[in-house]
């Protein structure tokens, strides 16, 4: 990096995309992204209109030897997307996309968030796997895997990848898929922001909706092993067209949330479905079965979206936050009795442990057409969530995330957990994550990526000889 004095304006007058530099106004709205416990500040923020602004941008910053992030949505727990000293090349103006019923394809801009996607395509009967906060952007999600309730379906989010428009760390525009650049385009499904900056998705959509009927069961702490456990059992093999998550969560303050349970912690178990009432029926008796019958329950028809948004109000912008997450084969009753008696001792009620299903789909696809870095085998993905409003809390909560991970650890699978889900990304904690595909990732990187420019991230550094 260059050791002179950074100036914002001989930027602003080499490249064509908005500048804003410190001290300028909307220049901390810029900088700030989702989790409220990064605070840095970026020498730039660049904000580019298109791809050719950003190609423009990259070139030029490297011919200064300028650091550089690159933020889509801004909500990553990690903070990735901005850096004190560095220049944030912000694609949130590269926000649109384009749905072709005929084809069942969506192109997005690589500042586009999931709301955006999941209502355009929503109008025409389509989906494609995507979180479980609206506000998430596409980019990351995508490029590091992507989880959602519609995994079991139809896979992961970066499997339904279908070509990515990069800018590469040299400037150049770039497209890759399965018949073009296939290397990139392997190590883009699941190994992160780390070989160019997608300005360009498409996806591949699948008919689905836009109605769905939605279950949400909910058992208090002294009924949590039951519902985990067989929980689980009814997740992993639930009817044609269904889907669903476990999390455990503070009740809601909800009009269908008794008094009694709001703001109490407890597990939930959800259904999803784009069937009749009588189908969700079906997928739920075994649920309302268990003894001690759940404490509440919500049984709804909505639009798609409106599932996708569900859990908004527990990962507000501004939270401190901090995560881990592990893969186990299932939940056995020892498993479920460290949930049980570790989720209750969080302090904030926005700290939640979202239990994804592997199944269907996901486990369908051959684990080697990508660089997702979770084995495909079934089994679980636990996320544990600290989240919490006030600064002053914070390291009580990480501490509690910390804690309840040492103790779920004896019960997972060697990798150590699911890159969009690491708050902490050092080299060593990356390379588990990676496992057996990590070594083929440095050698894209290093055709792709051999100065390690795109390092803000879960860095896979390039192979060396």
């Amino acid at each position: 990096m260059s050791t002179g004095v950074f100036s914002v304006d001989p930027l602003r007058r080499s490249i064509g995309a908005q500048v804003i530099g410190p001290g300028e106004a909307g220049y901390d709205e810029a900088r700030t992204v989702w989790n409220g416990a990064i605070d840095q500040r970026p020498l730039a923020v660049v904000r580019p209109a298109d791809t050719a602004e950003v190609a423009e941008a990259v070139g030029v910053l490297r011919a200064i030897e300028a650091d550089l992030t690159v933020r889509g949505g801004g909500h990553n727990y990690a903070g990735h997307a901005v850096a004190d000293g560095a220049v944030m090349l912000d694609l949130s103006r590269l926000d649109s996309v384009l749905v072709d019923r005929l084809r069942r394809r969506a192109r997005c801009g690589g500042g586009a968030t999931w709301a955006e996607l999941d209502g355009t395509a929503a109008t025409q009967g389509l989906a494609v796997t995507g979180g479980f906060i609206s506000d998430t952007g596409i980019g990351g999600l995508t490029l590091g895997g992507g989880f959602g309730w519609l995994t079991p379906l139809f896979g992961m989010t970066c499997d339904n990848l279908v070509s990515a428009e990069v800018v590469t760390a040299d400037g150049r525009v770039v497209v890759a898929s399965e018949r073009e650049n296939p290397d990139l385009f392997w190590a883009l499904r699941g190994g992160g922001g780390n070989f160019g900056i997608v300005t360009s998705f498409e996806f591949d959509l699948h008919e689905f909706g836009p109605m769905v009927q939605v279950a949400l069961l909910f058992w208090p702490p002294e009924d949590g092993v039951a519902a985990l456990t067989e929980g689980q059992a009814v997740l992993m093999n639930l009817p044609d067209r269904h889907c669903g998550s476990m999390n455990a969560i503070s009740g809601p303050p909800a009009p269908f949330v008794p008094e009694r349970w709001q703001g109490e912690p407890g597990f939930v178990v959800g259904i999803a479905g784009d069937g009749t009432a009588d189908d969700l029926a079906d997928a739920v008796v075994l649920l309302r079965a268990l003894t001690p019958a759940p404490a509440w329950e919500l049984v709804a028809e909505m639009p798609y979206p409106a599932l996708q948004q569900l859990f908004d109000d527990i990962a507000p912008w501004g939270m401190c936050a901090y995560e881990k997450s592990l893969y186990l084969d299932r939940i056995d009753v020892a498993a479920a009795e460290v949930m049980v008696r570790h989720y209750p001792l969080r302090t904030s009620p926005l700290s939640v442990m979202p239990v994804m299903p592997l199944c269907g789909q996901f486990c369908a696809t051959a684990d080697a057409d990508s660089a997702f870095g979770g084995s495909r085998a079934p089994g679980v993905v636990v996320n544990v969530s600290g989240s919490c409003p006030d600064p002053a809390g914070f390291a009580a909560e990480r501490a509690w995330v910390r804690d309840f991970w040492t103790e779920l650890r004896p019960f997972a699978r060697a990798e150590q957990g699911y890159v969009n889900f690491l708050s902490d990304t050092g080299q060593e904690q990356v390379a588990q994550t990676y496992g057996a595909k990590y070594g083929r990732l440095r050698a894209v990187k290093a055709a792709w990526d051999p100065a390690n420019v795109f390092w803000h991230n879960a860095n896979i550094p390039p192979a060396v000889g």
